[in-house]
């Protein structure tokens, strides 16, 4: 298991990570997501030990990672800014990689290229953006870590090889017990992918959660009624008279959750609103206002990610204006 607690990293008078607390179990596909410059990468970085924080912990199976080569040999990373050796083929990458880590498997290796359709023994400068990734996320697999380490995973492969890429850390996880973590800007390969996800704004965590659970914790409602009705419809909803009676159809568990409003926008006399809390609880208290429309939909994480960020001032038209510029560090 790894733990990150209460970790700070600067850069000069740029606070790449600002506290952060988080926890990877074991025998998952972790994913991690944010905005440009949330600091995805370099969490990444600090738990394989490339920079060292410059306060709080981050202990892998209960021991500290920064200059700890038994440790190391636990993990292997795969940055997203890939580098190997000016003209090295794949072999010898290959036996580099062997003498870091004593579980190489050289058979793994060979099957690995032979899947992905890679000539070991041909220069890794003459391979294309894919196959470059393709060649070294091989020579990460065949190491048979216990954690494993994606920035950027996806990254320039098609879509035939993105799914064999994922079947290969499925297997891992599944029949080695491994652990993986990954970044990725595409939200539909985490969602597809992932057990849990965090999700870093600016340096913080801003959630950890199951994928599962943050994508039922959203929901949006489209309703039209009768009469003229705004926001304050939905923000007045729990504390409406008849609160007792929607709640006696629901479980304990259920009527707890609450409700919230974080988005609404109307056109026409439709309104489309973005609620988080249980979907069953907001329509029980819903039907009272005996509506002419009313369907509750499941959000997908990219919209549910996309909500989230808007919460904290991070919206698409900010990003082509003032932060398109920046980069994860």
């Amino acid at each position: 298991m790894i733990k990150v607690s209460d970790v700070v990293k600067t850069f000069d008078d740029f606070t790449a990570l600002n506290h952060i607390s988080c926890t990877i179990p074991d025998h998952s596909i972790y994913g991690l997501v944010g905005s440009n410059g949330a600091g995805k990468s370099t969490l990444l970085r600090l738990i394989n030990g490339v920079y060292r924080q410059d306060s709080g912990t981050i202990m892998v199976d209960d021991e500290s990672v920064f200059e700890n080569i038994p440790v190391k040999k636990k993990l292997v990373y795969v940055p997203d800014e890939l580098y190997y050796m000016g003209n090295a083929s794949m072999e010898r990458m290959a036996k580099i990689y062997k003498g870091f880590y004593p579980e190489f498997s050289e058979e793994r290796f060979r099957d690995l290229a032979q899947k992905f359709n890679l000539d070991p023994s041909k220069g890794m400068n003459t391979f294309s953006k894919g196959m470059k990734r393709q060649a070294v996320t091989i020579l990460a697999l065949a190491c048979r870590t216990k954690y494993i380490f994606f920035d950027e995973t996806f990254d320039g492969l098609d879509p035939i090889m993105r799914n064999v890429v994922k079947s290969i850390i499925y297997d891992d996880v599944m029949e080695r017990g491994a652990t993986a973590v990954i970044t990725s800007h595409s939200l539909r390969e985490l969602e597809d992918t992932c057990d849990q996800l965090a999700l870093l704004h600016k340096g913080g965590l801003v959630l950890q959660s199951e994928v599962s659970d943050l994508k039922t914790s959203l929901f949006k409602v489209q309703i039209a009624l009768k009469r003229d009705f705004g926001p304050e419809l939905f923000t007045n909803l729990m504390e409406e008279a008849e609160l007792g009676n929607a709640v006696e159809k629901l479980s304990f568990d259920e009527a707890r959750e609450g409700l919230s409003l974080l988005h609404f926008s109307k056109h026409g006399s439709v309104a489309n609103v973005i609620m988080r809390g249980n979907s069953r609880l907001a329509m029980e208290l819903l039907k009272k206002h005996d509506p002419i429309l009313m369907e509750v939909l499941p959000l997908t994480l990219d919209e549910v990610f996309t909500y989230e960020m808007e919460l904290l001032g991070y919206s698409f038209e900010k990003t082509l204006g003032s932060e398109s510029s920046e980069t994860d560090r």
